[in-house]
């Protein structure tokens, strides 16, 4: 039951990913047959490998990490304080400080990860990004030989899900029936690649990341039928 879970041990979290390049030719020539076989059937006949690459940002082979948005109450009493913050610059930087995090404040067997869709995106690209960099992996990320119900994570797509596997439902759509405030207000996803290498506006995506990180943390209240946070109960750090 969710609704046991302590708040105080549940990390929110959410990242920003865009193609490790800025353009498909600045790819070896190995790495864009690569990208090639493994876009093939996504992209059918109607787009080259060129023409799909702004999409490589969602496979961890070809994209990287630019942020990582985090957020985790702080509750006294019936006094509740949501703190929020990201990791972003270098993205071995950014790994090493969210490892970090994990390893010094969320280490305990009662602490939770949970993200929306963060069991089929969000953990398994941090992971990969973090082998393929050298990162050690914290054990909150670490799943093998683990159990199902020995894994630390909340999905609120899963939890939504209600045991249907065919349903997938946005976050937009979800906070839209749950009338909770949307975090796509300004940009959405396939908007952050040109963003970052056009725009090079990375202040933009943080807001845009954290406020995903805020409504997932809404969700999860929502889902407890719990009361929505407010603004002053929200405080970025």
């Amino acid at each position: 039951m969710i609704e046991k879970i302590k708040l105080d041990n549940i990390l929110f979290l959410d990242i920003e990913t865009v193609p490790e390049e800025d353009h498909f030719n600045n790819l070896d020539e190995e790495k864009k047959y690569l990208f090639e076989q493994k876009t093939k059937y996504q992209r059918g006949e109607e787009y080259t490998a060129d023409e799909f690459y702004d999409r490589a940002g969602i496979w961890a082979e070809f994209g990287k990490i630019i942020c990582i948005s985090v957020g985790y109450f702080v509750t006294k009493g019936d006094i509740r304080n949501f703190r929020v913050t990201t990791f972003f610059g270098d993205e071995t930087k950014i790994l090493k400080d969210f490892s970090n995090l994990l390893n010094n404040h969320f280490s305990q067997p009662q602490h939770i990860l949970c993200g929306h869709n963060a069991k089929e995106f969000d953990f398994p690209f941090i992971a990969r990004r973090m082998i393929i960099l050298g990162v050690e992996l914290p054990a909150k990320l670490n799943l093998f030989g683990k159990k199902p119900w020995e894994v630390p994570h909340l999905d609120t797509l899963e939890l939504w899900k209600f045991g249907d596997y065919k349903h997938y439902t946005s976050m937009r759509l979800l906070t839209k029936v749950l009338k909770i405030p949307s975090p796509k207000d300004d940009i959405d996803g396939s908007e952050v690649a040109h963003v970052y290498y056009v725009e090079k506006d990375i202040d933009r995506i943080i807001t845009y990341c954290e406020k995903d990180v805020i409504a997932v943390a809404q969700v999860f209240l929502k889902l407890r039928r719990e009361d929505l946070l407010i603004d002053d109960e929200i405080s970025h750090v």
